[in-house]
């Protein structure tokens, strides 16, 4: 439902559109960075497909990825960036680009971190070319800190004509806090950057959304108001509630009950502050804080890969963590110290 997600968006897509248009007129050979933040539902990853849609001219290239949130992997913007893609006419090795794409059959890694890096940006050039090009980074939160390194370097690479598109909830949501804090504002240093928020919408806005929706037809104050309440002016929540009464009237909006996934959570208990982790259990929950997957997990560990799925259920349940996010995430936040895998 485009309408909920374009209202109050308007300055920031012509924003979007300046920062493209000055791109291609000036021939930057250079990257221009534009930052989204703004938390969940409030409609970035809409904004920015809007945009990219309307850019004139069009990008000759579009690159866009976006996390792996279930089993995240290092590199993963740019596994999902090359996906599908045909490689054979990038000169590069072979056996790296096979692990950067995160294919199944690739080798165990045998570059260095820093060699890797360099690797995975020569990658985007190669498929930027002359450009200009848009290189569009969903969920930076959620990225694996491989990915986050790349996306640092990206923004400061020289002869990169594109304009790279970052989108991400606040920091204090990152899987790597600290991390993201220091690329975001690597992205934001660079000459030119534009810096985008996106909030909530007002009363006002809510209300021309309902005009929309209702084909013309002008909720009262209290209605625009009741809905706005209800769902804090976020536009996910809008669209859900929405959708949830559609055909009812406007009056249901206001009234009736809110469906149950818009619900307030139940209050979870707190994680436990000193979970009782065994030995291998703390290089698994080191495995899952560099993003690897269960089996890139039993490779490094020398295991099973069900030995890794067991791990990984006992450090939920030990943790009070739902996802493995999450877990990394507590690791995290308790200092969790990292054992060198043999």
């Amino acid at each position: 439902m485009m309408p909920v997600s374009m209202v109050g968006r308007a300055g920031e897509r012509a924003e979007l559109d300046r920062a493209w248009s000055t791109l291609v007129e000036a021939g930057r050979p250079s990257p221009a960075v534009t930052v989204i933040t703004g938390a969940a539902g409030v409609g970035k990853s809409l904004l920015v497909a809007a945009a990219v849609e309307g850019f004139s001219p069009h990008p000759a290239v579009v690159l866009s990825g976006a996390a792996r949130l279930h089993d995240p992997a290092p590199y993963d913007w740019l596994a999902a960036v090359l996906s599908g893609r045909d490689t054979s006419g990038l000169d590069l090795p072979p056996d790296a680009l096979a692990w950067l794409a995160q294919q199944p059959t690739a080798p165990r890694e045998r570059y260095a971190p820093g060699t890797l890096l360099r690797l995975a940006v020569r990658t985007v050039r190669r498929l930027v070319g002359a450009g200009p090009a848009v290189l569009v980074v969903e969920d930076l939160h959620a990225l694996d800190p491989a990915s986050l390194n790349l996306v640092g370097e990206l923004a400061t690479a020289g002869d990169l004509p594109a304009l790279l598109v970052v989108a991400s909830r606040p920091p204090a949501d990152a899987v790597a806090p600290d991390l993201a804090v220091r690329v975001l504002s690597r992205l934001c240093g660079v000459r030119g950057a534009v810096r985008q928020h996106l909030g909530p919408l007002g009363v006002a806005e809510v209300a021309e959304v309902l005009t929309q929706v209702y084909e013309g037809t002008r909720p009262t104050d209290r209605i625009a108001t009741a809905v706005w309440r209800r769902t804090g002016g976020n536009p996910y929540a809008l669209t859900e509630l929405l959708a949830a009464h559609a055909g009812r009237g406007l009056e249901a909006l206001a009234e009736r009950p809110l469906p149950e996934h818009l619900r307030p959570p139940a209050p979870r208990p707190a994680a436990p502050p000193d979970a009782e982790l065994t030995g291998r259990e703390v290089e698994v929950l080191g495995c899952l804080v560099a993003g690897m997957s269960n089996k890139q997990a039993a490779r490094a560990l020398g295991i099973s890969v069900r030995t890794v799925t067991v791990h990984v259920s006992n450090l939920l349940r030990k943790t009070g963590s739902a996802s493995r996010t999450e877990a990394a995430l507590w690791a995290v936040r308790h200092r969790v110290p990292s054992r060198p895998l043999g």
